[in-house]
């Protein structure tokens, strides 16, 4: 019998982990040696817990850092490297896969014929071109609709296994203690944390077989909230694709959304009230020239600020939320504009009063200078985003962070919460296409998932 190929996977603490239980777990013609981590902070001094990983495996899988990548290669004399995360340019891919093989090794990407999972409800997903394209805004109003036309939801939130992974195979949120219990950072509160409010359950973990399981036993529909701009890991009888209209053409440059792009069902062209007719006009013929069989459908984000008339003449910093900002690559979201609509006097570079980590990030994204990116991965950096929004002495702080901040951190300034939903402004209606799939929608004889 030959050796197993020695294999790294490159991930990001998400699809990374999900691709080994689905493909690698049970193929031991391939061993996993280790896993690079990157965009998420302090998540890369860890091990994947052996006890999940299969019979192959009697060691835990340490994770490096992705600068580790070339001498890991050497190290374990590694034969395939897969690219397992989101939100990169082609070019940053195709750069990463000539390092690979510049080293002698193959460089491969999982598709989603061995990588989803099959369901036994009906699966809505949505999924985007680009972090921050506003995913979450629709798959909120999705899941109000579904629940109040009677159906149960069952929300399956893309991982975020940011903690210990062996306590992390599968999480149930349905209320706000829930989010203490399972010591959730601020960017999964940012995510759980308008479902709960609204009186939805959430699901995620580690293991995906066993969460979308949860998830079907409580549940008449299941609906996927998408991560960065990654693909589901369950397979959608409806797809629905987000665009930003304020990036047009990174719908046609960054994986996997270009792939997210062409597989959908229906893309939505978000952000379309302040974004320019001919970059909106340039989408549709990105749209039609690779996807022409989908239906496409234009909406924009309406913003909600509670108490507005105190932001007029006001000294104001402004909070965003963190990964749309960060690897998500924008300069501002929906504070800013709440801000500037509203007739703040000024707005705080938060850049001179930031500490420790949240120093670090300002430092590394240079397009960041009138807001600041919401950022929570640990206690401490939880600690570092406090003591920068109170060292900056701003009259007001417009808080656009989903999770809201005044519930993690103790702010010595006023606070004003911006919040967005989503409203659709041309096309078929969404809720008519969701109601068309769900009519036709019978099960498949092959739900017995596999792996």
């Amino acid at each position: 019998m030959s050796e197993p190929a020695n294999c790294v996977i490159m991930g990001a603490a998400g699809r990374d982990f999900h691709d080994f239980l689905r493909f690698f777990r049970s193929r031991p013609a391939f061993r996993v040696r280790a896993f690079t981590a990157t965009q998420i902070p302090f998540i890369e001094c860890r091990a994947f817990p052996h006890e999940l990983a299969g019979p192959w495996y009697d060691a835990d899988i340490p994770i490096h850092a992705e600068e580790e990548l070339a001498a890991l290669i050497d190290r374990y004399d590694i034969d395939w490297v897969f690219l397992s995360y989101s939100d990169l340019s082609h070019e940053d891919v195709m750069h990463k896969a000539s390092l690979v093989q510049s080293l002698g090794a193959n460089f491969a990407l999982l598709g989603p014929r061995a990588t989803e999972l099959r369901a036994s409800r009906p699966v809505i997903a949505v999924v985007a071109s680009r972090t921050g394209a506003g995913k979450s805004p629709v798959s909120q109003w999705i899941a109000k609709r579904l629940r109040a036309a009677g159906h149960r939801v069952g929300v399956i939130r893309h991982p975020m296994p940011y903690g210990d992974l062996a306590a992390q195979t599968v999480q149930r949120f349905a209320h706000a203690d829930d989010l203490m219990r399972h010591a959730c950072t601020i960017e999964e509160r940012e995510e759980y944390a308008p479902y709960l409010d609204a009186g939805l359950t959430v699901f995620a973990g580690l293991d995906y077989q066993q969460v979308l399981a949860a998830a079907e036993a409580e549940s008449d529909v299941i609906l996927w909230d998408g991560g960065n701009n990654d693909s589901p890991f369950v397979r959608a009888d409806l797809l629905i694709c987000v665009l930003d209209a304020l990036r047009p053409g990174h719908e046609m440059r960054y994986y996997p959304g270009e792939s997210n792009l062409r597989r959908a069902d229906v893309v939505i062209i978000n952000k379309v009230g302040t974004a320019a007719r001919a970059d909106i006009e340039r989408m549709r013929g990105n749209v039609t020239q690779v996807n022409p069989q989908a239906e496409v459908l234009e909406a924009d984000l309406a913003i909600d600020v509670e108490r507005p008339a105190t932001i007029g003449g006001r000294s104001v910093l402004v909070v965003e939320d963190g990964p749309t900002l960060t690897h998500g690559g924008m300069s501002h979201g929906a504070g800013l504009i709440a801000a500037r609509r509203h007739g703040a006097a000024a707005l705080i570079d938060p850049r001179p009063f930031a500490v420790g980590t949240i120093a670090d990030t300002l430092a590394a994204c240079p397009h960041l200078q009138q807001v600041l990116p919401a950022l929570g991965y640990s206690p401490p950096q939880l600690a570092d985003l406090a003591a920068t929004i109170n060292a900056a002495h701003a009259d007001l702080i417009v808080d656009a962070s989903p999770c809201d901040l005044g519930r993690l951190i103790r702010l010595t300034t006023p606070t004003v919460r911006v919040r967005y939903r989503f409203e659709q402004t041309e096309g078929v209606a969404l809720g008519t296409l969701i109601d068309g799939a769900l009519a036709r929608w019978t099960p498949d004889p092959d739900t017995a998932r596999d792996g």
